[in-house]
């Protein structure tokens, strides 16, 4: 704890700098950004659709880069959840989430809870056994939404997410919630979000995200 107390204090110190730096030369400071993971692996997904309306409709936002490695993720490990031992992907995860000002998170709703895939990808960023990595979702800004077919929009799939965020005590935005239900009926055959209404949750919640983020520099 106290060395991820130690490393979130200097990030803080950099980023106060580059701050004055920024103002001193009388240039905009880096927007910050945002690593978007979407749970879904199908190549036509609506929630990856909705990561990339996000980019879309984000003008001035943060820096939002799509993750395209889930499907890379092994199955989550104990024995080789260990500096050296891991994955070269699940490293790689780590240091980019660790590294990301915020996440943008969409998931699908499969039997009521989120995908395995997400599942394990999380269960690999909430760990630090060796107390000298630091958690790379610890009081992490993180958004949520998601699509799906049904009525409900992933209600159940977000609820379940959330939870998993409280025990890695990450910092979610609590509203906008952004449930797309009846998700075929907002994109177009390109994939293209064209609901009005999304578009304005979305950019809503993408405010909320920078809000969060920009308190904590």
């Amino acid at each position: 704890m106290v060395v991820e107390l130690g490393t979130r204090r200097l990030v803080r110190l950099l980023r106060l700098i580059q701050l004055i730096r920024s103002t001193d030369r009388g240039t905009p400071m880096t927007a910050p950004t945002v690593l978007a993971i979407s749970g879904s692996l199908r190549a036509t997904s609506h929630n990856t659709q909705l990561l990339r309306a996000a980019q879309k409709f984000n003008p001035g936002g943060p820096e939002i880069e799509i993750y395209e490695e889930l499907r890379e993720i092994p199955p989550y490990d104990l024995d080789l959840d260990a500096p050296g031992k891991r994955p070269a992907v699940v490293d790689e995860l780590r240091r980019r989430v660790a590294e990301a000002d915020g996440l943008l998170i969409a998931t699908p709703e499969f039997n009521y809870s989120i995908p395995g895939v997400l599942k394990n990808a999380l269960d690999w960023l909430s760990t630090d056994w060796t107390k000298t990595e630091g958690l790379p979702l610890h009081r992490k800004p993180v958004a949520i939404l998601g699509a799906a077919p049904t009525n409900f929009g992933t209600v159940r799939a977000q609820l379940a997410l959330r939870q998993v965020f409280v025990w890695t005590d990450s910092d979610v935005v609590v509203k906008p919630e952004v449930h797309v239900f009846r998700s075929h009926e907002r994109f177009d055959a390109d994939g293209n979000l064209t609901d009005g209404t999304t578009i304005e949750l979305l950019q809503g919640l993408l405010g909320a995200l920078r809000t969060k983020i920009e308190a904590r520099s």
